[in-house]
């Protein structure tokens, strides 16, 4: 949506979810790299209804994903607040893996690191990686029964 917005609102120019998502992994990232790319998106211009290209950069899909990716580093300067003693010196000594489709996002990895000095890995293969840990702790309730027990009383609040 942020890159929806911003192309409307910079280009004037319209285009759709998919087409933003293309636009995103293509040429989006979250960390200023040397190899800056450009692409040229298609679209409709609201101005006169036609048809329209137009070349965007990947500097332009940082700026218009700078405050989505702001919050995303709050929320997990947040957690980190709140994470118990114990927790948080492993993640000190182990890090912060990324997983999901976020985690795709060139540079993110090094956006969290200059904004929580820890370090940051992403999974070797971050669109399964969660599907797998939850079917894991299917195959494990009982194994972690007490811990999903104690996950919901927390939230419950």
């Amino acid at each position: 949506m942020a890159i929806m917005n911003y192309i409307k609102k910079k280009y004037s120019l319209l285009i759709g979810e998919r087409s933003a998502e293309n636009i995103k992994l293509t040429i989006g990232s979250a960390f200023p790299s040397e190899n800056e790319e450009s692409m040229e998106i298609k679209g409709r211009n609201l101005l006169n209804g036609l048809p329209e290209n137009v070349t965007i950069t990947s500097g332009e899909v940082r700026d218009a994903m700078a405050e989505p990716l702001s919050r995303v580093i709050d929320a997990i300067k947040m957690t980190l607040e709140e994470t118990p003693p114990e927790l948080a010196a492993d993640i000190i000594d182990q890090g912060i893996t990324l997983a999901g489709g976020g985690a795709l996002l060139r540079g993110l990895d090094k956006l969290i690191n200059r904004e929580t000095g820890m370090p940051v890995y992403i999974a070797e293969f971050p669109l399964d990686c969660v599907a797998e840990g939850a079917g894991k702790v299917l195959e494990n309730m009982d194994k972690y029964q007490d811990t999903l027990v104690e996950y919901l009383k927390y939230y419950e609040k």
